[in-house]
């Protein structure tokens, strides 16, 4: 079932996710999950966004898997083509290395984009949808989008690891989101409708 995409103002999107109990169905939530977020072109989604404060997300880095036209598909490029997981009680035991800017956007932020720092690899713990217990390395693109998906669960967004003064300039941008003041093609729930 393709759900609504809590938007941004939602207090949902700022608490701290509550755990699973080991071995608690969630099926239904998985597959519902993993069908918004392809409903809206997303490469990841966490439960917050669904209006559900636990401790869950899912991903999928396959459209990042596509070389840009003349360029070769080099091994991180393969390695995303089959990143699809699910996360349960996630913890991010380590993170390390220099950190790099890259351009990330929120289906909760719809239409904002901006260069956020993130260090490129980490260490995180975590159940996948069966209860198997998991604890791996990941790097690059792949830590990039479990950090972003990581900070949901957290009650962080992308927007709060830009410097003061950008968001600032972003406020009104961002009071328009949570007033559904925004053109988007998937199914949005907003904090306080436009009349």
């Amino acid at each position: 079932m393709i759900l609504p995409i809590i938007s941004y103002g939602a207090s949902v999107l700022r608490k701290e996710c509550v755990e699973f109990q080991e071995g608690e169905s969630i099926d239904e939530l998985v597959a519902n999950m993993f069908e918004t977020m392809y409903a809206a072109s997303g490469v990841g989604l966490a439960a917050p966004q669904i209006g559900i404060s636990k401790r869950i997300f899912t991903v999928d880095a396959s459209p990042f898997a596509e070389p840009e036209e003349g360029q070769e598909m080099d091994p991180e490029l393969i390695e995303l083509k089959n990143f699809k997981k699910v996360f349960v009680n996630p913890i991010i035991e380590s993170e390390s290395g220099t950190p790099w800017s890259f351009s990330e956007g929120c289906l909760s932020i719809p239409g904002i984009r901006e260069e956020v720092d993130r260090k490129p690899v980490i260490k995180i713990s975590y159940y996948d949808e069966k209860w198997n217990f998991f604890e791996e390395t990941f790097e690059g693109i792949s830590a990039r989008i479990i950090q972003h998906e990581y900070d949901h669960i957290e009650g962080t967004l992308f927007t709060d690891h830009l410097t003061p003064l950008k968001r600032r300039l972003m406020k009104r941008k961002l009071d328009e989101i949570s007033k559904g003041k925004v053109d988007v093609n998937y199914k949005m729930k907003f904090l306080n409708p436009k009349k």
